[in-house]
């Protein structure tokens, strides 16, 4: 029998707290993440003795995290959610009857008001890390670093050229020294460098070509292989590799190299978090000579992909042929002669080559080179390069770059399958900037709920006025003992040992 349904016209008493789930995802994060650092970050943006009374801040950064966690790419859908969503009024503290901040808000605050404090994403990305490290989600210890592409708001056809002079690298100075040092070594003078600039306005800078979009200036240009062409931002991001919570996210323009910003950082990670990281794992785009020389210097155990070098020739030798020898600084090439060391360039190349006429009487010339005589080059810094590269051949190294594609790559997968970062929903760089930074920051806001409800669910909560309490403390701390015991001084041991006979012992160890 078929009853017809009566209108929703009836008085019901009930409470908005008795509508959300116990274990919904917005009640999780309530509940482990703080936000009261939000109105500490934007006290000095308000006006506090006249005007009418502004939204409470973390009421509107409340808004756009949920925006955020779920992916909502507009702020009028987002506005529109809120109007019919209790769990979205529950979070943000609104009664069934307050009405929702008009979406004009949130433009006209980031506009007039939070556009004045330049890093206010970036000190809310830190603090929920600083969150992280108290739950005891984040050590630092094995960092992974990639990163994605960002479609900008532009199109790839409206463009203007424009001639831009090569910024130098910041680690310029310390590579002429370097050169100078082994130019002197082998009889040669150093270069001058009085035309080079550390800005980039020296005679000596080189100047090239490239499309500016006029839509989205601060957007670059991104032509690479396998990769979609037109204005792109790219997104560098590092992550911890204990849970994948994200430790720093910087933003450049698409036609910027990513080993670039890479050393400073990790350098900005150490000094904001203190950390003290034992290995890192990044792809064949960040293992560049001075990344590896950093590296070493620091005493970390590097990882990074194997990259294949194009051969030009397939009728000739392979460069892998040509041996070197460290201890005499000389390659030897298939026929068994001696390429020595020449000349020094001043971008750090040295140039090998065999005695005068060595070349001609060899029987393996048509293999060998087209030239008159075969030059290997090799830069000055290659020894750290290859001292990296060795590290992907043994087991610990495996298994730490095993680890890159289940961190940093499967949180660029969620970051834009599920939180909306495919497409950049500005124009200009610290508009989008702050884009991956609330992102990136809601990414870990859900993780930390989720991890922590999880634990809790298992072991029962700690006392709060009582934080050694709890099963789930004590299996933390002896987790802890064995991470900063014998596997911090193994690391150790890897990161500076140089015979490749020891690193068997330290793996069997490990």
């Amino acid at each position: 029998m078929l009853i017809p349904h009566n209108p929703q016209f009836k008085f019901q008493m009930c409470l908005l707290e008795d509508l959300v789930p116990q274990d919904h995802l917005l009640r999780l994060v309530n509940r482990y993440i703080d936000f009261d650092f939000i109105k500490e970050l934007t006290y000095p943006l308000y006006c506090h003795d006249n005007g009418r009374p502004a939204i409470d801040p973390v009421v509107l950064f409340k808004m756009l995290f949920v925006g955020y966690i779920y992916g909502i790419r507009s702020e009028r859908r987002l506005v529109e959610e809120f109007n019919v969503n209790l769990a979205y009024r529950w979070f943000i503290g609104y009664d069934l009857d307050d009405p929702i901040p008009n979406h004009s808000t949130f433009s006209q605050n980031r506009r007039r008001r939070f556009n004045q404090h330049k890093e206010l994403e970036q000190k809310i990305f830190d603090r929920i890390v600083e969150q992280a490290i108290e739950y005891g989600l984040i050590d630092g210890h094995y960092l992974y670093t990639d990163s994605t592409h960002i479609k900008a708001n532009a199109n790839k056809r409206k463009f203007q050229p424009m001639i831009v002079r090569d910024k130098p690298m910041d680690y310029l100075k310390e590579l002429q020294e370097d050169i100078d040092q082994r130019r002197e070594e082998i009889g040669k003078k150093p270069f001058d460098h009085d035309d080079d600039d550390s800005d980039g306005t020296g005679s000596s800078a080189k100047e090239h070509e490239i499309k500016q979009s006029t839509t989205d200036p601060d957007s670059g240009f991104m032509t690479r292989e396998g990769k979609p062409q037109g204005f792109f931002y790219l997104d560098h991001r590092t992550v911890d590799g204990r849970n994948n919570l994200i430790v720093d996210c910087h933003v450049t323009a698409g036609n910027i190299n990513d080993a670039r910003p890479y050393p400073g950082r990790l350098q900005r990670i150490w000094e904001r978090f203190g950390f003290e990281t034992w290995c890192v794992g990044v792809d064949a785009g960040y293992k560049t000579a001075y990344i590896a020389k950093f590296l070493q210097e620091c005493g970390i155990y590097g990882v990074a992909g194997y990259r294949r070098k194009p051969h030009r020739n397939k009728d000739l030798f392979y460069p892998s042929e040509f041996k070197y020898d460290k201890q005499y600084d000389i390659y030897v090439c298939p026929a068994n002669k001696v390429l020595s060391l020449t000349t020094i360039d001043r971008n750090g190349y040295g140039y090998y080559k065999a005695k005068c006429g060595i070349c001609q009487r060899c029987p393996l010339k048509a293999s060998c080179t087209t030239a008159q005589y075969k030059t290997v080059s090799r830069h000055i810094w290659q020894n750290y390069v290859d001292e990296l590269d060795s590290h992907r051949l043994t087991w610990v190294g495996k298994k730490i770059y095993k680890r890159r594609k289940e961190t940093v790559e499967r949180s660029f997968a969620d970051s834009k399958e599920m939180h909306g970062l495919r497409y950049a929903r500005y124009r200009g760089l610290n508009k989008v900037r702050g884009q991956c930074l609330l992102t990136a920051a809601c990414q870990n806001m859900k993780k930390i709920a989720q991890i922590m409800h999880r634990r809790e669910s298992l072991f029962g909560p700690r006392d709060p006025n009582d934080p050694d309490s709890g099963l789930m403390h004590l299996i933390f701390l002896a987790r802890q003992a064995l991470q900063n015991g014998p596997w911090k001084w193994i690391f150790r041991q890897l990161a500076n040992t140089r015979d490749k006979t020891e690193l068997t012992h330290y793996c069997l160890v490990i």
